[in-house]
């Protein structure tokens, strides 16, 4: 941010004070980093349910008979698999293979799809689809909508008292259109946190009522207002990259562990060369989860040591609220990729120990 530039705010800013959330700045915007405390709040989530407002991510519309061939150009997934009401985890690449953004895809009829894009990459996100445009209609739709998450193993239960929607034959990665609480909502099963839950479509002006409508829905159910900082120790256990920290305009889908989003075979896309060149001759870095095994937190940025030498570097670092023990995500040379290696981290100075895990660290089947 330069100095003296204005924080966004999302429509859900007035809902936010009120409660009593700690605010911070994030990626330009205004947003709540908590409300009763990080733990607290992902234990919520991991027990109960959380709402959480992420209504700064970016929704952009690609239209038109051209609508399909220019999201198949873009997106490193087959979108010849998506039916209407699917919704499709992807990446966008350049041409090196580098990740411009990692999104997701509706499909809303064969000449009409969306990206839900990362908030800090929406500006980018929506020059570099317009560029390869090709005769689609690209619309930014972003100002216009509002979106919550409504996540964990009471989120159905509650989503249910509020909408007509046949939740109980919505599975995972589909949506559909209909009303919640009396408010028009695309309605997506889909999430960042590692739970059941959804995702919520609403027009900005019907936002603060429908998130006031799901609080008092499921209060009994003990659903609480989520911030930031619990989504991030949630994805981490989940082992879900954040743009910035996993991916980013340097790093290979491939490098990243995410190999089944990619579809050498098939369509060509931008990227694809690179990336059928990067798998035949291997990727000189992998992404690898490790689990600390002494006391310390491994942020971002700190040296993966092997006998003293470097050998990666952390992306992202927290103590699993879950687990309750300390866990990182960490790119390194792929000869140090084995699970069970032994490792070290350098925090402050000094050589922690870590062991290379597999991942994701936590699963809903773990749940006790």
């Amino acid at each position: 941010m330069s100095a003296g530039a204005a924080l966004r705010r999302t429509p859900l800013w007035g809902a936010h004070r009120r409660l009593g959330a700690k605010l911070v700045e994030f990626g330009g915007w205004e947003m709540p980093v908590s409300y009763r405390g990080i733990v607290d709040e992902h234990r919520a989530v991991r027990t109960a349910a959380g709402l959480f407002d992420v209504s700064h991510m970016g929704e952009i519309e690609v239209s038109g008979s051209e609508a399909g061939a220019v999201c198949q150009t873009l997106t490193t997934n087959d979108i010849g698999r998506l039916v209407d009401g699917q919704v499709q985890y992807t990446l966008l690449c350049r041409p090196d293979g580098g990740v411009v953004d990692d999104v997701t895809l509706y499909r809303r009829g064969p000449e009409r799809y969306f990206f839900c894009v990362n908030a800090s990459n929406a500006a980018k996100d929506l020059d570099w689809i317009r560029a390869h445009a090709r005769g689609a209609t690209i619309t930014d739709r972003s100002n216009a909508t509002a979106l919550l998450a409504l996540q964990g193993p009471r989120a159905a239960a509650i989503l249910a008292r509020l909408t007509p929607a046949p939740l109980a034959g919505l599975r995972s990665f589909r949506f559909i259109d209909d009303r919640v609480a009396g408010y028009a909502t695309l309605i997506s099963r889909t999430g960042y946190t590692g739970e059941d839950g959804f995702e919520l479509y609403v027009a900005a002006a019907d936002a603060e009522r429908l998130w006031s409508a799901l609080l008092d829905a499921g209060g009994d159910d003990g659903l609480e207002p989520i911030g930031l900082g619990a989504r991030d120790t949630l994805r981490l256990e989940a082992a879900l990259p954040l743009y910035g920290h996993e991916l980013d305009d340097t790093t290979t889908p491939l490098a990243a562990g995410l190999a089944r989003f990619v579809a050498l075979v098939g369509d060509d896309f931008l990227g694809r060369a690179a990336l059928l060149g990067e798998r035949q001759a291997g990727s000189p870095r992998r992404l690898v989860g490790l689990e600390l095994r002494a006391p310390g937190i491994a942020r971002q940025g700190y040296a993966v040591l092997d006998g003293g030498v470097t050998i990666g570097r952390v992306t992202s670092g927290t103590h699993a609220p879950t687990l309750g023990r300390a866990i990182a995500l960490a790119y390194v040379e792929p000869s140090h990729a084995t699970p069970g290696a032994a490792l070290a981290v350098e925090i402050r100075g000094r050589a922690v120990a870590v062991a290379v895990v597999p991942t994701p660290f936590y699963k809903r089947s773990q749940r006790r």
